[in-house]
């Protein structure tokens, strides 16, 4: 029995011993890649910057998605073209290569996606990836989609819709138009909506906290479910509801535009704009 055991032993040790050959053979060079990616935090970044100005149409779709790094939109509502910054950082040109930051405008949209180029299996497991840091200035007038960054989203003033989604960070919105959305987020959420359209405003998926500011004039209905946290009610004459199995619900003003909250861990606070003396002037026509 134990001579049978031993042969066993030997024989899966041969196996061994021939793949580790073979691999050494069909990847020439490995150990040495192995020791150029270990001394990569030796090394000092490498760095490149990207500076690029495009036309940009009133209500052009804007795409920012694949970031590694935080991202920053700033608007203006007289531009009429995107100033784009990207600024690229690696442990050392190669790392820098692993990371690929692709551009496509046509004047109506403006797509800006990043990914990751491995050119090998021992690069892929232990070499380090570049990350970005992009600020764009766009016209407020566009529709923005944000998804996939692993950093924070910080976003100005939105006259469209707004959808942001997989993002590793806080996520932070000055104004948006007519809807947002927000799914897959790890941080807390902050979103003012200047107006309220059909398609509400969906939250789904969120760990963190989520502040949400409604117009002064909003007339919507909230609910909420499978919810780890509380929902708060900062707006005059809106009480929040809750029954035994954990879901929220609230009548905002006169009722309407849908805001829909799922899978959240943390807690949702809502209040509403300050009513300003133009908006009071306003309702007085």
């Amino acid at each position: 029995m134990k001579r049978i055991i031993i042969v066993v032993l030997l024989v899966a040790l041969a196996g061994v011993a021939g793949v580790v050959v073979r691999s050494s053979s069909s990847n020439s060079g490995t150990l040495a890649e192995l020791r150029q990616l270990s001394s990569h935090s030796e090394q000092g970044n490498a760095t490149d910057m990207v500076r690029q100005t495009y036309p940009l149409s009133s209500g052009a779709r804007v795409e920012v998605s694949g970031i590694n790094g935080p991202v920053t939109i700033e608007t203006s509502a007289d531009a009429k073209v995107a100033d784009v910054e990207i600024e690229r950082t690696a442990t050392t040109a190669e790392a820098l290569k692993r990371r690929q930051i692709k551009i496509e405008s046509d004047g109506s949209s403006l797509r800006i996606h990043g990914e990751t180029i491995e050119h090998s299996f021992f690069a892929k497991l232990f070499g380090s990836k570049g990350s970005e840091k992009v600020t764009l200035k766009l016209p407020a007038q566009v529709a923005l989609f944000v998804k996939g960054v692993n950093g924070a989203v910080q976003v100005g003033n939105i006259d469209g819709a707004v959808q942001v989604g997989g993002v590793n960070g806080t996520v932070k919105v000055a104004k948006a138009t007519g809807s947002a959305t927000f799914k897959g987020i790890n941080g807390n959420v902050s979103a003012a909506l200047k107006s309220l359209e059909a398609d509400g405003v969906t939250l789904k998926g969120i760990n963190g906290n989520i502040e949400l500011e409604l117009p002064a004039d909003a007339n919507a209905d909230f609910e909420s479910s499978g919810m780890n946290g509380r929902v708060i009610s900062d707006i005059p004459n809106v009480s929040v509801q809750k029954d035994r199995h954990g879901s929220y619900w609230a009548h905002i003003g006169t009722g309407g535009r849908g805001i829909t909250a799922k899978g959240i861990n943390g807690n949702i606070r809502l209040t509403r704009a300050p009513v300003t003396q133009v908006s009071q002037a306003d309702s007085m026509k």
